[in-house]
């Protein structure tokens, strides 16, 4: 199994008209770990949420980027 993030506007819509990093993860800790060290540079782009997938299953979306 794999884990990837889906960037997402405020409005939960898939970012994808500019270049934004698209690793993939062998665990959802690894992924979780990477997205804590790189947010910031994802808001900066213009990521304002984040939606964590195994393969094609959803494990959790709409995760804000900004901080509360």
């Amino acid at each position: 199994m794999t884990w990837r993030w889906r960037y997402e506007n405020a409005n939960g819509g898939e970012v994808t008209d500019r270049p934004l990093p698209r690793e993939v993860f062998p665990s959802q800790a690894d992924a979780e770990s990477w997205i804590g060290e790189n947010w910031r540079e994802l808001l900066e782009s213009g990521v304002e949420q984040v939606a964590l997938l195994e393969e094609d299953r959803v494990e959790y979306t709409r995760l804000s980027l900004r901080e509360e």
